[in-house]
């Protein structure tokens, strides 16, 4: 084998090619130039492919273009023989050049025939774009099927957490109804032996007349308070009618500008289609009213409370009503979400004691339970309250 690649590599009594150019110079630049130009472009082409398997190895076919990479430097490098064996007779070395190119040419061809049906297969660009358009179209759907699926979670939860408030001013309401009745009876009993016992001393002692007076006060001041009460648990008995709901916010503006006082003004944002609403009209001003009052107090500094009119429609039992929404907005410093929660709670008020009863809310979400209406309250400390009151239209006759 060593005598065999000896005697092969052997370049004695072996003449140059350019011989048999003759070393004519067109000749022999000719096939220099042609021999180099494609020996570089082979040579250029394996970097390009082996580049190409390096930073896609997700390809499919690495193995086959590393083949080829071989295959094609090999071919390069029989040009550059080429143009050696012109003036060096190094003819072996050419051969053993071309018999590796030959091993790597049918090697390559052998792993390249069974792969045609894969190459085949390969998507066009065409393909890939529209599978590309699927691909992002499905994406869409889902992201809107799971933007649907939050949507859907949050307003379960809202409406789990509306039960559960329901349930709870449900209950709470009973209990007062309960209390505020059976106290009120009392109250009626004390009133009348006060007024009795005032008749009866207008001659006695005018100390006596003074305390039955004192206490007579305090008497009718509990009794207000029951009645609240029982607007909250929606067994006052009201007077319902219709009314124009801006007429009523009109009519009313003199007595809230100076139930808010120098710390805040009054702006009307009234919409003029709004229809009547089906209510008691003292009991819907006394709502306002706490509301204003409730406003006042929020305010440190000066600012705006804002009461709002526009038409709505309502959901009963999965039909559309039309209705009215009252929103009554401020520029006071807030509620945190506790207090937002228990807003609507009887006796439960963030004033100093002595300030407030804690029934102006309860009142106000009574009254709106009571006329098949709802409330909502939507806060955030330093910027202001909002509050919403949604009632039926009243039917026109």
């Amino acid at each position: 084998m060593l005598e065999y690649l000896s005697a092969l590599l052997s370049s004695d009594n072996l003449s140059p090619h350019g011989i048999c150019l003759l070393w004519r110079p067109e000749l022999i630049w000719t096939h220099v130039i042609a021999d180099a130009v494609i020996g570089l472009a082979y040579y250029s082409i394996p970097i390009v492919l082996a580049y190409v398997a390096y930073k896609r190895p997700d390809f499919g076919f690495g193995w086959l273009v590393w083949c080829f990479v071989g295959f094609i430097l090999a071919c390069g490098t029989t040009h550059f023989m080429s143009i050696w064996t012109l003036w060096v007779p190094d003819y072996g070395l050419e051969a053993l050049v071309k018999a590796i190119t030959a091993i790597a040419s049918v090697l390559t061809a052998l792993l390249l025939w069974p792969q045609l049906p894969r190459v085949v297969e390969l998507a066009s660009p065409e393909q890939l774009r529209a599978a590309n358009e699927a691909l992002a179209l499905h994406v869409k759907e889902r992201d809107a099927a799971l933007e649907a699926l939050r949507k859907e979670a949050e307003e379960r939860q809202l409406a789990q957490d509306m039960l559960r408030q329901a349930q709870k001013m449900e209950a709470v309401g009973q209990l007062t109804g309960g209390v505020a009745h059976d106290f009120n009876n009392l109250l009626t009993a004390v009133l009348v032996s006060l007024d009795r016992a005032a008749k009866q001393s207008e001659s006695a002692d005018p100390k006596l007349t003074k305390s039955l007076q004192t206490a007579t006060v305090a008497a009718e001041k509990a009794a207000a308070l029951t009645n609240q009460m029982l607007a909250f648990a929606r067994k006052q008995p009201l007077k319902p009618m219709s009314i124009g709901v801006n007429r009523l916010v009109s009519d009313l503006g003199p007595l809230l500008e100076n139930a808010l006082g120098k710390k805040a003004t009054l702006a009307l944002d009234l919409d003029p289609r709004v229809e009547n609403i089906w209510i008691d009209r003292n009991q819907m001003e006394q709502a306002l009213l706490n509301l204003a009052v409730n406003a006042r107090d929020a305010m440190v500094d000066q600012g705006v409370m804002t009461i709002a009119t526009r038409t709505i429609e309502m959901r009963s039992n999965g039909d559309k009503l039309p209705g009215v929404e009252i929103e009554v907005s401020d520029t006071g410093c807030g509620m945190t979400e506790e207090t937002k929660a228990r807003a609507f709670d009887p006796f439960y008020t963030t004033k100093p004691v002595g300030k407030g009863s804690g029934l102006g809310l309860s009142q106000v979400y009574g009254l709106v339970e009571q006329s098949n209406g709802t409330i909502r309250i939507s806060s955030q400390l330093g910027v202001g309250t909002h509050v919403s009151i949604q009632l039926p239209a009243a039917t026109k006759a």
